[in-house]
């Protein structure tokens, strides 16, 4: 078992257990249409509230326009690492429906979407690596992003790399074993900050 595997408290479906977020990615790796689009569809067959699907993606390929512009959208410390993807994905929510109603749930619905292009990712051998450091105003300047609609986040998906590679102070962190909060402290019952009595 890796370091990063998940330590669970009982068997999760290896997909689950063995996701993590690298950062170290194989600059020469590119990606086929074939894989692309098995991503695509994942997130696409994402399960949304009235079927509203207000996820809208901006998609990548490294050496391309849309690729160029979501690079210089994120924070230095996440360009740095995310430059060898081969593959980078904004995420977007359409906020308002179509009556012009502020919605709720949009963001829920895009994050189930980025979940299941995370999961599909990791089942074709590949990496994804969400981040929330980008500059949205950025983001939506460059890529002609119409008014109503939300950045959430920045996708990179490539294949691993060695985490040699990564500059020092990010080989570490590469390294480490994955970590959550303990199952007390996230799932209650009957009240809000009584552990769920079920679990170790």
């Amino acid at each position: 078992m890796s370091s990063q595997t998940a330590t669970t408290a009982v068997a999760v479906h290896p997909l689950l257990a063995g996701r993590w977020s690298p950062r170290s990615f194989d600059a020469a790796h590119t990606l086929g249409d074939e894989e692309l689009v098995s991503l695509l569809e994942a997130a696409r067959w994402a399960p949304s509230a009235f079927n509203a699907q207000p996820w809208r993606f901006l998609v990548g390929r490294r050496g391309d326009t849309t690729y160029r512009r979501v690079l210089d959208a994120l924070i230095p410390f996440n360009r740095e690492w995310a430059r060898t993807s081969s593959l980078l994905v904004a995420a977007l929510a359409e906020e308002r429906a179509d009556n012009g109603v502020p919605q709720d749930g949009p963001a829920y619905d895009t994050g189930l979407a980025v979940s299941q292009l995370v999961l599909q990712a990791h089942a074709l051998g590949l990496h994804a690596h969400q981040m929330s450091g980008f500059d949205a105003e950025v983001l939506h300047g460059s890529l002609g992003v119409p008014d109503g609609y939300r950045a959430l986040s920045v996708v990179a998906v490539g294949a691993l790399a060695p985490a040699d590679l990564l500059p020092p102070k990010l080989r570490e962190r590469e390294a480490a074993a994955r970590q959550r909060r303990p199952t007390a402290e996230t799932f209650f019952g009957p009240a809000w900050g009584t552990p769920l009595p079920v679990g170790p």
